[in-house]
C-alpha cells in the first residue's frame, strides 16, 4: 500500500481541514463538499484524513463491519456471537464515476433467491465504508440516482437493497466527503442541501506558499516514506486531539442562548427547511469539542454558519454559493446568547489545526475571457436606445447588452427514443423508469423482470424433476426488465451576433430567453455548448460542457456588431456536433438556432446558408429556430432557415406562451414528413 501524503503536511487550506476534522470528530455533522478547480489538494486533503482516524473494532469475520460492543441485529452475517472482534484502521473507500447501483450498494443473487430463497447478498461500497470514509471524486459528475441512494444512506446511516419482494438491509454510517470542480457542471440545490458542510479552495497567490507546496511536493515523491516519517508527530498530535474530541463532545453544551442566535442567523438568510439549523447546531457542538471547551460560544457559531450556510444560500444554477460576512456579524450580535460563558470569543484561532503555512498546490482558473471580435475591430461607443445597424453595412463592435429577466419555457425535446446519459428531457431506454417489456439480459443481471421470468421457466419445471413448492430457475429463464425513462442531450446554442441583432432592447431580450432555456436545460441535466457568429467568422465560445454557469456568464459578455456569416455559425455548430459524437456518441443533441435569418457577407451568403441548414437535416438533427426578427415588415427568413434544418421556427414571445406546447409535435411532425 502506497505512503499517503501527510494530512499535517497539506499547506494552507485551513477551512477544508477544519471541515474535515470536525466531521472525524462527529460525523452526525453530514459530510463536506469540498469545491474548487483543478490542483488545489482536494482530492490528496481528503485521502491523508483517513490515516487520522482511529482504529475501529470489528466483529471478526462480518463483512459490513458490525461493532462488538452493538453489533447491528439486522447485519445479514449475524448473529454475532460475543466475544470475537479485531481491530484494523478506519478504511477510506473512493465511489468512481461510473459506479453502477449494484456496486454501491451491493446485489442479490436473484437466481438463487428465487430458487432458494436464500439471501445471497455481495456487499456494495456503502458496506466497505462503513464506520469509515467514503470519498466521492467530481461527484457533481455523478449520476443522480447513485447521488440519491448515497446521500439517503448517509442521512438514515442504512442502505437498504430491495429487489423483487426481496428485502437486505445492512448498517452504512460513514463520512461523506465529495469534491468537484464548479467548472465541469453544479450540483441540484436539494442535492448541496444535503451535505453537512461546504468549503470553497483555490490556490494561493503567494509566492512564498506556493514555494512550500512545490518543495513538500517534491520531497514527498523523491521518498514518500521518508517525507511521512519527517511528519509523525504533527499526525499523532492531530490523531490524539480527534479522540480526545469525541469522548468530550457528548459533555458540550450548546445553551439557549447560541441556540437562538444559529436559528437567528438561518432565518436571517433565509436557508429553506431545518436541515441548516440542526447541521449548524452540530458544527457548533463539534467546534467546541475540537477547541477542548464543554460551552458553545459564538465564535462556535459564527464558524459553523461559514461552513454550513453558504452552499445553502444557492437559489439558482447562476447564484454564486457565498455569505454577507457583515451581515452574519450584525446578527450575531444582535442575538447574543445571554446563558452560559462570554459569547465574544478572543478568536485565537485555536480552533484551527496549525499543521503549516497556508496555501494549497495548483493555480486558479483566469477569470472567463469573454468572446472576442474580430482582431482589427476596434471597440466603438454603442448605439443609442434601439438603433440597429445595417447588417449590410458592417456596423462595429458594441458593449454587451444586458440580459432580460428569464421566465420559464417549455420543454423542447429530441422526437424519438435515445439511450443516452440519464437526464430529463427527452425519452429513452434507462435503466429507471416504467418498465415497458423484457428481454434476455446482456451481462450481469440488474432489474428482473419477474412475471417474464416466470413465463419463462414455467414450461420446463416437468423436465427438470420439481417436486416442492420452489420454482426451479436456470440463469436461461431470467429475463432483465426493459425501462423507459428520459435522458439528458446535447443542447447547443447558435447565437446570431451580428448587426442586425445588436438594437440594445432586441439583444437583451435575445439574452434573456438563452438564458432561460440554460435555466431549463441546468433542471434537465443537459449538457450545453455555445456557437456565436458576427463579422466575418463564427467561434465556439463554450464547448459542450456541463456547466450552464459557464455558458451563462460567456452570454452576459456576449459583443455584437458586423455582418451576419449565418454559413459559418452553421457550419461551427456542426463541427462542434461532429466531434462530440465521437466522444459521446449515445447523447442526442438538439440545436437551438436564435437569429433574424437574415445572412450577409461573402458571395451568395442566402445560398451557403441554406446548404450547410441541410447539413443538419440530412443527418436528422433536431433543431429549433428562435426567430428574432422584429418590426411591421418582416421577411420570414428564419422559418425559411427552419425548413432547411427540418426543424420548427418560434419567435421569442412564443418561448412564453403556451402554444410552444405544441412545438415538440411540430418537431416530431416534420421529422415524419422529411
Amino acid at each position: 500500500m502506497s505512503t499517503p501524503f501527510p494530512f499535517t503536511a497539506v499547506v494552507g487550506q485551513d477551512d477544508l481541514r477544519l471541515a474535515l476534522l470536525l466531521n472525524a470528530v462527529s460525523p452526525a455533522v453530514g459530510g463536506v463538499l469540498v469545491r474548487g478547480e483543478k490542483g488545489t489538494a482536494k482530492s490528496t486533503a481528503v485521502r491523508a484524513l483517513s490515516a487520522l482516524m482511529p482504529e475501529v473494532d470489528v466483529v471478526s469475520g462480518c463483512r459490513f463491519s458490525c461493532d462488538p460492543d452493538s453489533p447491528d441485529p439486522g447485519c445479514p452475517d449475524g448473529p454475532h456471537a460475543p466475544g470475537a472482534f479485531a481491530s484494523r484502521a478506519a478504511r477510506m473507500v473512493e465511489l468512481p464515476v461510473g459506479a453502477s447501483e449494484d456496486r454501491l450498494v451491493g446485489a442479490l443473487d436473484i437466481e438463487r433467491a428465487l430458487a432458494e430463497g436464500v439471501k445471497a447478498f455481495e456487499p456494495g461500497l456503502l458496506a466497505d465504508a462503513h464506520r469509515g470514509i467514503l470519498y466521492v471524486d467530481e461527484v457533481n459528475l455523478l449520476h443522480d440516482h447513485l447521488v440519491d441512494l448515497l446521500l439517503d444512506a448517509a442521512a438514515m446511516g442504512a442502505s437498504y437493497v430491495e429487489r423483487e419482494g426481496v428485502s437486505v438491509r445492512h448498517a452504512a454510517r460513514f463520512l461523506l466527503v465529495g469534491t468537484m470542480n464548479p467548472e465541469e457542471g453544479e450540483l441540484r440545490p436539494q442535492l448541496l442541501d444535503r451535505f453537512g458542510l461546504t468549503v470553497e479552495v483555490a490556490a494561493s497567490r503567494e509566492p512564498d506558499q506556493r514555494v512550500e507546496v512545490v518543495r513538500r511536493r517534491l520531497a514527498y515523491d523523491d521518498d514518500p516514506a521518508a517525507f511521512a516519517a519527517r511528519w509523525a508527530d504533527e499526525e499523532a498530535a492531530v490523531r490524539a486531539r480527534i479522540v480526545a474530541a469525541r469522548e468530550l463532545l457528548p459533555s458540550v453544551r450548546l445553551g439557549d442562548g447560541a441556540l437562538r442566535q444559529i436559528a437567528a442567523t438561518c432565518a436571517a438568510f433565509e436557508v429553506d427547511g431545518m436541515r441548516a439549523d440542526i447541521v449548524m447546531a452540530r458544527t457548533a457542538t463539534a467546534l467546541a469539542a475540537w477547541a477542548g471547551r464543554t460551552d458553545v460560544l459564538a465564535e462556535d457559531v459564527r464558524q459553523a454558519a461559514l461552513l454550513a450556510l453558504p452552499h445553502r444560500r444557492r437559489r439558482n444554477p447562476f447564484d454564486a454559493p457565498g455569505l454577507d460576512e457583515d451581515k452574519l456579524d450584525e446578527t450575531l450580535e444582535e442575538f447574543g446568547g445571554q446563558d452560559g460563558p462570554a459569547d465574544d470569543g478572543d478568536g485565537d484561532g485555536d480552533d484551527n489545526p496549525d499543521p503549516g503555512p497556508g496555501g494549497g498546490p495548483g493555480g486558479q482558473p483566469e477569470p472567463d475571457d469573454a468572446p472576442q471580435g474580430d482582431g482589427d475591430a476596434a471597440a466603438r461607443p454603442e448605439a443609442g436606445e434601439g438603433a440597429e445597424p445595417q447588417a449590410s453595412g458592417g456596423a462595429g463592435e458594441q458593449s454587451p447588452a444586458r440580459s432580460a429577466e428569464p421566465f420559464r419555457t417549455k420543454v423542447l425535446s429530441v422526437p424519438g427514443l435515445g439511450q443516452g446519459a440519464a437526464g430529463r428531457r427527452s425519452r429513452a431506454r434507462t435503466e429507471h423508469g416504467r418498465t415497458t417489456g423484457a428481454r434476455r439480459p446482456r451481462g450481469a443481471l440488474t432489474k428482473l423482470h419477474l412475471a417474464a421470468t416466470v413465463q419463462a421457466a414455467a414450461p420446463h419445471q416437468r423436465a427438470r424433476g420439481r417436486s416442492g413448492p420452489g420454482l426451479v430457475v436456470r440463469r436461461d429463464d431470467l429475463r432483465q426488465a426493459t425501462r423507459e425513462g428520459r435522458e439528458g442531450n446535447l443542447v447547443l446554442f447558435v447565437v446570431d451576433a451580428s448587426g442586425s441583432m445588436a438594437a440594445r432592447q432586441r439583444m437583451s431580450a435575445v439574452k434573456g430567453a438563452v438564458l432561460s432555456l440554460l435555466l431549463d436545460a441546468y433542471q434537465r441535466r443537459d449538457k450545453v455548448g455555445l456557437v456565436t457568429f458576427r463579422g466575418s467568422a463564427a467561434d465556439v465560445a463554450l464547448p459542450p460542457t456541463s456547466s450552464v454557469d459557464a455558458a451563462a456568464v460567456r452570454l452576459e459578455s456576449l459583443p455584437t456588431g458586423g455582418r451576419t456569416p449565418l454559413a459559418a455559425g452553421l457550419l461551427r455548430a456542426h463541427e462542434v456536433l461532429r466531434v462530440e459524437r465521437l466522444r459521446d456518441p449515445a447523447r442526442r443533441a438538439l440545436v437551438v438556432v436564435v437569429t433574424d435569418g437574415r445572412a450577409t457577407g461573402g458571395p451568395e451568403p442566402v445560398a451557403l446558408a441554406g446548404r450547410a441548414a441541410r447539413l443538419f437535416a440530412a443527418e436528422g438533427t433536431a433543431s429549433v429556430v428562435v426567430d428574432c426578427e422584429s418590426g411591421p415588415v418582416r421577411l420570414g427568413l428564419a422559418g425559411q432557415l427552419a425548413g432547411e434544418l427540418g426543424g420548427t421556427a418560434v419567435t421569442l414571445d412564443e418561448l412564453r406562451a403556451d402554444s410552444i406546447a405544441g412545438l415538440v409535435k411540430d418537431v416530431q411532425g416534420s421529422r415524419r414528413a422529411a
